[in-house]
């Protein structure tokens, strides 16, 4: 004969879902890459802040990461491009480049232009899917929008989740709140662009990408 079934009490209850979770606790951890080879290449892609506005080209973001961690960063940055050219584009510079990994920085001018931020998201996202549909792996730096927090709209966050990507959202704002870091009122100097890439930096080793 089989023992009876008793009842669960809250107690017995909460500890064995509690153990029935423990294999899913991994499932938190942040988003890994791929080890980058000593001669991949990086894009780095987006509007005037991955150009490098306010500062030398040597002074720009790009510039100084590829010297953090070793490999070669391209820099296609177009001042004043909105994420709806940036999409456009942005299949030519994959080709050209044959990028192991893609830095997207986009929409900033999107929000300085008041157009829809609906429509920047569904670009951003375009151009992820694009860059992994050719396996091109991708890092997503968020833009603030203009205001008192200088902040980027949740989306970002957002995407990068769904997606599975790493995400770098605060160091943007943090430099254009700064003024020792700022060239003008929307592009860093360059002590804020090699904050930018520093903070990158950091990001792709935690991913374990160098």
């Amino acid at each position: 004969m089989e023992p009876p079934v008793l009842p669960m009490n809250r107690r017995h209850f909460c500890g064995a879902f509690a153990a029935l979770l423990l294999p899913l606790a991994g499932c938190g951890d942040k988003p890994k890459l791929s080890r980058l080879a000593s001669d991949a290449v990086v894009l780095a892609f987006g509007d005037s802040l991955t150009f490098g506005t306010g500062a030398s080209e040597e002074e720009s973001y790009p510039a100084q990461l590829a010297a953090l961690i070793g490999r070669t960063v391209v820099r296609a940055g177009v001042p004043g491009e909105i994420s709806a050219s940036g999409l456009a584009r942005l299949p030519a510079a994959l080709e050209e480049h044959q990028p192991r990994l893609l830095l997207l920085c986009h929409g900033g001018n999107d929000f300085l232009q008041r157009r829809s931020k609906s429509a920047a998201a569904e670009n951003v996202r375009a151009m992820i899917r694009l860059a992994k549909g050719k396996g091109v792996e991708v890092l997503l730096i968020g833009t603030p929008e203009p205001g008192i927090t200088v902040s980027p709209p949740e989306f970002y966050e957002e995407i990068a989740a769904s997606f599975g990507i790493p995400y770098e959202g605060g160091v943007l704002g943090k430099v254009l709140k700064d003024g020792s870091l700022k060239a003008d009122q929307v592009h860093p100097n360059a002590r804020g662009y090699r904050v930018i890439a520093e903070k990158i930096a950091e990001l792709l080793r935690k991913a374990g990408a160098v």
